[in-house]
């Protein structure tokens, strides 16, 4: 295989060795430096297309662990779950335990950047568990053990409160119930002409603004780093109002 600088192939078998496996493992070592290269330290050479392969991996890996430990879950419920499992808040969150910001390579504009780090910590995430479903010896064999535990510690959080990672299907849920009725989500870039005064509530180091609108009526806003985090903010702030004014009914 092409060698890797030694310093950086030490790092990469540390990492390796965190998660579980051995340091001696037939890791595709050159695949794994890919997945752990940002666009902005390599235009070629980078995790664009293993985070691809990984979202699908992912998803495999979040349905066959759900399939197993919950035999009593209906389809629906699954899909639900599966969702909240394979979010890049849970990804960012699976990847922070591995620091695996100190692995990802960058590019000097992004080194102290911290604008989109969760994205791009996820989008790692997803690109190493690519390298891990390609390198092993078959199917989910090095992906299942470390990745497991995780999605085990998020579905209890979730079932505890349905909404916490998921307002987005939370509100959805509720409004088919109650209104049938969708949410309308309305997306802005922070400084374009058409954010207008939502911009202006955004945090400083946020790029979007969303509002979610219902029957005319503007029910929640939030910002993020993300069109995806703007929106999951508003759907928080729209659910809870919303979920309040219905109990408030006799």
């Amino acid at each position: 295989m092409p060698s890797l600088p030694p310093h950086r192939e030490n790092a990469l078998r540390q990492l390796i060795q965190k998660l579980g496996l051995p340091a001696n493992s037939s890791i595709n070592w050159p695949l794994l430096d890919q997945a752990l290269t940002h666009p902005s330290a390599d235009t070629a050479h980078n995790y664009e297309r293993l985070e691809f392969y990984g979202d699908a991996v992912l998803k495999l890996a979040a349905s066959r662990f759900l399939y197993e430990h919950y035999p009593d879950a209906s389809e629906g419920d699954m899909s639900v779950l599966r969702d909240v499992l394979v979010s890049d808040r849970i990804l960012a969150e699976i990847g922070d335990r591995y620091n695996l910001e100190r692995y990802l390579l960058l590019g000097k504009s992004l080194m102290h950047d911290q604008t989109g780090r969760l994205d791009r910590i996820a989008e790692a995430t997803e690109a190493l568990i690519a390298v891990l479903y390609l390198s092993g010896p078959h199917s989910l064999q090095w992906v299942q053990p470390w990745l497991e535990p995780h999605l085990q510690t998020a579905a209890q959080t979730a079932q505890q409160d349905p909404a916490q990672h998921n307002y987005k299907g939370a509100l959805q849920e509720l409004t088919q119930k109650h209104v049938q009725t969708l949410p309308d989500y309305r997306v802005f870039e922070v400084g374009e002409p058409s954010a207008g005064k939502q911009a202006a509530t955004a945090n400083l180091r946020d790029r979007f603004v969303a509002e979610v609108w219902l029957q005319g009526k503007q029910w929640g806003q939030g910002s993020g780093n993300s069109k995806k985090a703007a929106e999951q903010v508003a759907a928080k702030v729209a659910f809870l109002a919303l979920r309040d004014e219905l109990e408030e009914k006799p």
